[in-house]
């Protein structure tokens, strides 16, 4: 469809029928054109007949004369050979580009919008496209020589509606076809209108209707009231009059216009009276062209507008009319109150137990967590997940080091906000849900690729009781199993327990741009940024729209539904860099904006062209998907200028396909460009009137968001190692024989507890868990974070308390009668310190053999580390029943542990190899290795003091064992390198072998 740059309306927008009609500037074809189309005919004409008929007749036809013999194969290679070869080619090439020749004309004829992809023809297909776009303009080219025909009949009107027609008669033209197309009916219908307005001034008059039917979407770009106002009206920016228009009444379809944003293709649209252009239908019984059916549908429709003003205008009589909301999936009743949900996640709410729900929202606390993390499941996912990844590459990367001084064994133990801060995000996260939200769509992107089926474009996904409901822009048929139609055909929707039935697939994450906004009626909104048509303005007070922004960025910089990201942060946000380093941003000003955006914007276009795909969602399917088309979404929480924001509208009008999304800040509400507009309130509600939205926002004000990045600071080893002092371990025990303590856990290996009778009933295994859990944060555990652990999907405070009640009974009292569950001031849970664990102990020997005594004293350091190895029976937990302790999957000790005791295992060999004691090294080498199989230092360490034995034939199996290890993967660099210097011949053996 033809577009043009928006220009100022000179109307007042409280006067939408009675505009003074502004001169349409129209492009007449040329000479030019025409020749262009004729040289487009030869080169068809040239490639498609000439090019077999010159190879015919000088290489002869492809096909050989016979079936070849054996003999073929030991003929010798000539220059006539490599000719053949290439003449076998340029056949191949050539039937490949009159395939794609035969495909566009085939759409062009059968009113196909998208013509289908040849494989492997992407710059073939493009000049198959433009050289039969250009023929099939022949006809229109040629019209655009006679302007003035439209005005020698006596009816001006009735010359210019066959042009009308004439537009919507073809909507299977490809989209450069369909635009030239239609600016020329557009050109000659604008000519008409304007020698009708010379001679009869009065005939615009306020009376007049027009109408516009949506058109059919041009590849993955869709129409819209923007677009439709700015090629019409002037002015994008009277997209407002067009819907106040039409909202409300009833469409061909049976369904009604309640979003300014949300049309589809087919719906009528009454136009104010100013407009103008070729695609407008008045009177549609004098309309010949028009299909019947259009002109039953206008007729029907001009009835539903007759009927509206009679009854006040946009509303309907009785006043019981469409409300303008976006329609929630699976609406349950409202008048009676509904029963307290079973607890869990299913409500897409946080992961607190329902009871302590309850009583956060009575008396507006809760327990002293920060309620915005405690209230947003996806996100704390998210940055729990992120702050775990980050703790863990801290570890390895502190590997490096010296053993026996090593630094950063221990991540800091949080305090204060940050401390608060971590609870909220291990009693709000909901991995679950993660997990399953990602597979879903993951599955459904494969499925439909293994039906040949697009994805369809997603504005919003819905996340109530537990099910997924995708909001899509336009009907798009039936969803694959086991997906199933909604409340309506816009609506996709998987219950949990066929979403639980996914399984991890490699594709490529298809709405990467899904992002939390917060709840309506129990149900999480998630607002796809990268389809939105175009702007998405955020109004409010600056800090209520900075905690808006804030979470937006945080969640799109970790969630876990997509695979790369770029997210671009303008005006705030510099400090949340450390979330996400290689998917945030930050520019300084709009100018960088504009001027980055613009580059990126035609680099994508021009992208998708050379691919020959119509967006980004076609670009995420296929062989390429994991290697393009990843979301870039801007957040510009700095009000713009008008100047600068109709320049970002501009640039935005075709992001949706593109896979960029923008949300901009204003302080007024009244952002041009915006198709979609929402507002952010004092008391925390997300309002979006066109959508029909009134959301619990979710939000990350100042205090959390810092306590967040001050979390992930700390974890941050930075370019130096990590920060502070050498770490010393968070409980040191003491390893003397007056140290005995009083309970003893083994925790290393299989779990036993020591020193207490097994709890009676079937309630040992949630005890034995919770204690396990308090061992490994001697710093104190929240009990609600103790709960969360315990009952992922929720538990009431009764029986939290039972299960604490019952484990302090378990543990007991010290002699002075001190309990050994206490609760400390800011109310965690404390263990006394007669209460010790295996890796308490493990911890403590080797700090001692490194940092205490064992430095000055050989002897000590010695026995101090022998005796940290005997403690090391297996990895963490071994036993432990499946389907309990997921709560070790936030955890970093599953990292810590095989690093500790590999640290171990190389200080005890060094101090064996210090004395010569190859045998001791390679026995304390080969324990460390049971627990850390993969710790590449080990196998270094093994192989030299395997070498220093002297043992060549020992060598040799031992690197024969590397190989075979490392698999088709090969041996790392590192290790390659030291067998070379070792065992220059350990090649020959690997080759023997092979």
């Amino acid at each position: 469809m033809p577009r043009r740059s928006s220009s100022s309306s000179t109307g007042s927008p409280d006067t939408p029928r009675n505009r003074t009609p502004q001169p349409v500037r129209v492009r007449r074809r040329t000479f030019g054109d025409f020749v262009k189309a004729f040289l487009a005919l030869v080169a068809l004409a040239a490639l498609v007949f000439g090019v077999p008929l010159g190879l015919a007749a000088q290489f002869g036809w492809p096909f050989p004369d016979g079936a070849p013999g054996l003999d073929w194969l030991q003929r010798e290679i000539s220059v006539q050979t490599f000719l053949n070869i290439l003449t076998v080619i340029v056949w191949l090439a050539w039937a490949q580009f009159t395939a794609c020749v035969l495909v566009e004309v085939k759409a062009a004829v059968s009113g196909v919008g998208v013509p289908g992809r040849v494989p492997g023809a992407g710059a073939s297909q493009l000049l198959a496209r433009q050289l039969v776009a250009a023929l099939l303009l022949v006809g229109a080219t040629a019209a655009s020589f006679t302007p003035g025909l439209s005005q020698l009949g006596q009816n001006l009107e009735g010359n210019q509606r066959p042009a009308v027609a004439a537009a919507q008669a073809t909507p299977g033209l490809f989209a450069q076809a369909q635009e030239q197309a239609s600016s020329t009916a557009a050109a000659l219908a604008e000519q008409a209108a304007d020698a009708a307005h010379t001679a009869a001034p009065g005939a615009a008059a306020k009376g007049d209707t027009k109408y516009y039917r949506i058109q059919p979407p041009e590849g993955r770009h869709h129409d819209s009231l923007w677009e439709v106002a700015e090629r019409h009206l002037g002015d994008g920016r009277r997209y407002k009059e067009i819907y106040q228009l039409n909202k409300d009444r009833v469409q061909p379809d049976g369904s009604r216009l309640s979003e300014a944003s949300l049309i589809r293709p087919g719906w009528i649209m009454e136009m104010p009276g100013d407009a103008r252009g070729g695609e407008l239908v008045e009177m549609p019984d004098e309309a010949p062209a028009v299909p019947p059916e259009v002109r039953e549908q206008i007729r029907d429709y001009a009835r539903t507008g007759d009927h509206a003003g009679q009854q006040g205008g946009g509303e309907q009589a009785g006043g019981t009319g469409g409300t303008g909301e976006v329609s929630l999936p699976g609406q349950r009743p409202a008048p009676a109150p509904a029963p307290v949900p079973a607890p869990g996640h299913d409500t897409g709410q946080s992961q607190a137990p329902s009871g302590q729900q309850a009583t956060a929202a009575d008396d507006g606390r809760s327990f002293g967590l920060p309620e915005a993390l405690l209230g947003a499941p996806l996100l704390a996912a998210g940055l729990l997940g992120a702050l775990g990844r980050r703790r863990r590459q801290a570890l390895w990367q502190s590997a490096v080091g010296a053993v026996g001084g090593r630094r950063g064994m221990e991540p800091p133990t949080p305090t204060g906000a940050a401390a608060d801060a971590q609870d909220a995000l291990m009693v709000g996260a909901d991995p679950e849900a993660v997990r399953l939200l990602d597979r879903s769509l993951r599955g459904l992107a494969a499925a439909l690729t293994h039906l040949s089926r697009p994805l369809p474009v997603v504005y919003a996904a819905w996340l109530s009781n537990g099910d997924l409901h995708l909001q899509l822009a336009q009907p798009a048929g039936a969803p694959p199993a086991p997906w199933q139609l909604g409340q309506d055909q816009t609506f996709w929707m998987l219950a949990r327990a066929d979403a639980e039935a996914y399984e991890d697939v490699d594709t490529a994450a298809p709405y990467p741009g899904l992002v939390s906004l917060g709840t309506m009626d129990e149900s999480r909104l998630l607002l796809n940024l990268e389809a939105v048509p175009g702007l998405v303005s955020l109004s409010g007070d600056e800090a209520d729209r900075a905690a808006v922004f804030a979470s937006v960025a945080a969640e799109l910089a970790t969630n876990g539904w997509s695979d790369r990201m770029t997210i671009t942060l303008v005006g705030f946000g510099e400090d949340l860099t450390p979330l996400a380093p290689n998917r945030l941003r930050h520019l300084d000003g709009v100018d960088d904006l504009i001027e980055t955006m613009d580059a990126e914007t035609r680099q994508r276009r021009g992208a998708l062209g050379a691919a020959g795909q119509d967006s980004v969602l076609t670009g995420r399917t296929g062989p390429a998907q994991h290697t393009r088309w990843a979301p870039h979404l801007v957040l510009l929480a700095a009000e713009p200028s008008a100047e600068d924001a109709l320049r970002l509208a501009e640039l935005a009008a075709d992001a949706g396909r593109l896979g960029i999304g923008y949300l901009v800040g204003t302080g007024t509400g009244d952002l041009p460009g915006a198709s979609w507009e929402m507002e952010i309130t004092g008391e925390g509600k997300l309002l979006a009137p066109l959508l029909g939205l009134e959301l619990d926002a979710q939000l990350l004000p100042v205090p959390q968001q810092r306590a967040v990045v001050e979390l992930f600071v700390e974890a941050d080893p930075g370019d130096d190692g990590p920060r502070g002092p050498v770490t010393t371990p968070p409980f040191l025990v003491d390893i003397s024989e007056q140290g005995r303590p009083a309970v003893y856990a083994r925790l290393v290996g299989s779990y036993e507890v020591i020193g207490l009778d097994t709890p009676d009933g079937g309630r040992s295994a949630l005890q034995h868990e919770a204690l396990a859990l308090l061992l490994l944060h001697r710093e104190g555990v929240h009990p609600r974070v103790l709960a969360s652990a315990l009952w992922p999907r929720g538990v009431t405070d009764d029986v939290r308390d039972a299960l604490l009640d019952r484990l302090r009974d378990w543990l007991g009292a010290d002699p002075d009668g001190t309990p050994r569950l206490a609760t400390d001031s800011a109310g965690r849970l404390t263990l006394a310190k007669s209460v010790v664990s295996d890796l308490d102990v493990l911890r403590s020997l080797y700090h001692e053999a490194t940092q205490g005594r064992g430095v000055d004293n050989r002897v000590v350091r010695g026995r101090l580390l022998t005796d940290a190895l005997v403690l090391v029976r297996g990895p963490l937990l071994a036993d432990r029943p499946e389907g309990r302790y997921r709560w070790l999957t936030h955890e970093i000790i599953d990292a810590q542990l095989p690093l500790l005791v590999a640290d171990i295992g190389l200080a005890l060999s060094g101090f064996h190899l210090e004395k010569d004691r190859a045998e001791k090294a390679i026995e304390a080498l080969d324990a460390a290795l049971r627990t850390a199989p993969a710790d590449e230092r080990l196998w270094h360490e093994l192989l030299r003091a395997t070498h220093a034995t002297g043992d060549a034939a020992r060598l040799s199996t031992l690197a024969a064992d590397l190989v075979g290890r490392s698999g088709a993967r090969g041996l790392p660099p590192r290790t390659e390198a030291l067998l070379d210097e070792l065992l220059p011949s350990w090649r020959d053996g690997v080759t023997a072998v092979g």
